[in-house]
């Protein structure tokens, strides 16, 4: 039995019995398949890109003091890094939210490893920074200071990238930012699933479904949970670190960048 106006309002999913809801998810998958069929073709162009040769012995500062940008690949063949934007001096909750965001999704690459892959996230700020910063948000990845590092080694920020290596040479295969890094944001596809999506108001959704908000306005809250990007407001997986919860230690260098 179908809905009437009566419990369904205009706009809204119809509202049916199970062989019907079925049907349609029937309908909705042959359109899924070819998704994932155009993205299957789409990696195979990927893995068929040029590739760029660098010199891997350009030095890149961790725990450990300099080392070699070949160093990162762990003795592996290939490597992802997320480039992780900077800004100089600001206080942990003064980083980009956004970065924060993939880098909390990036916490563990076991499988990749097992793949034969290695992990790591390279940012331009100063190493002293960064080492307080990674103590403070707890995480356990590899990270990299790359100051002053130019071309595939360094360079812009904001980016996921995959360098391939062959003995001592080194190679830049792939790079993406933007709506491209969302791949490896876990939340983000599973909020797609969902019947009110990412909550933001650009997805085109039924009428009378809850409006949305600006985009990416879970990335960045107050102590409420009240999504902000004032000198109030940190990256979201701040607020579960130690000691990071007063709120009188928000804001020491200002608004948010």
């Amino acid at each position: 039995m179908t809905s009437t106006p009566d419990d369904t309002q205009a706009g809204r999913p119809e509202v049916v019995e199970m062989g019907a809801w079925q049907a349609a998810r029937d309908e909705l998958l042959v359109r899924e398949k070819a998704h994932t069929r155009a993205g299957d073709a789409l990696a195979a162009e990927r893995r068929r890109l040029p590739m760029v040769e660098f010199d891997g012995t350009v030095e890149v500062v961790g725990p450990d003091g300099p080392v070699p940008f070949l160093d990162l690949f762990q003795g592996r063949d290939e490597l992802v890094v997320y480039k992780h934007m900077w800004w100089d001096g600001a206080p942990h909750q003064g980083q980009c939210e956004g970065c924060t965001t993939t880098a909390w999704h990036l916490k563990d690459a076991v499988y990749l490893n097992a793949r034969g892959v290695s992990f790591a996230v390279l940012t331009t700020g100063a190493w002293e920074e960064v080492a307080a910063y990674t103590a403070f948000m707890g995480y356990t990845q590899p990270w990299y200071s790359v100051r002053g590092v130019e071309g595939p080694a360094g360079g812009e920020m904001g980016y996921l990238t995959c360098y391939l290596r062959e003995g001592d040479r080194a190679f830049l295969t792939y790079a993406t930012t933007g709506r491209g890094t969302e791949r490896v944001n876990g939340s983000m596809g599973l909020l797609d699933m969902t019947p009110y999506g990412r909550g933001e108001a650009w997805e085109d959704k039924p009428e009378g479904w809850p409006e949305g908000h600006h985009p990416c306005w879970t990335w960045r809250t107050d102590a409420q949970g009240t999504p902000t990007w004032g000198p109030t407001s940190r990256p979201v997986p701040q607020w579960t670190r130690p000691g990071a919860t007063p709120e009188d230690t928000l804001g020491r260098h200002g608004a948010h960048h």
